[in-house]
């Protein structure tokens, strides 16, 4: 199977960092309003999703959601999160650390998109 998200070793460390302080943790792929469009972590269960978000996945066992809307945008990409210097305007956990994940994205394969992992609903 074909991952729709993916994450680099450094956003794993800190990933790694964060669950050893917050406990499970839960990604939601903002788009783009007060804070950008980046990947946002929280606790598990500190933001509320809707009806209108579908999890393309899961990142070191974190779910990862995003809105539907956004997602008919990005449904031909395979996200890798990855994370830089800097603190960006955001209620991410990574933010006090002196850090932000990012996204970047890349087109399936022909073959991918015939082998993509399923997606999963709120209902699910």
């Amino acid at each position: 199977m074909t991952e729709r998200v993916t994450l680099t070793a450094e956003a794993s460390a800190l990933i790694a960092q964060l669950k050893a302080k917050y406990g499970t943790l839960m990604f939601h792929q903002s788009g783009g309003c007060c804070d950008g469009s980046q990947p946002m972590c929280f606790e598990k269960g500190d933001f509320i999703l809707g009806q209108s978000d579908v999890c393309l996945g899961e990142i070191d066992g974190c779910a990862f959601w995003m809105n539907k809307d956004q997602f008919e945008y990005w449904q031909y990409t395979q996200l890798t999160i990855h994370v830089t210097e800097g603190r960006g305007s955001s209620f991410s956990l990574e933010i006090p650390l002196g850090y932000r994940f990012l996204t970047q994205s890349r087109m399936f394969t022909a073959e991918e998109l015939q082998s993509l992992t399923p997606l999963k609903f709120v209902e699910d």
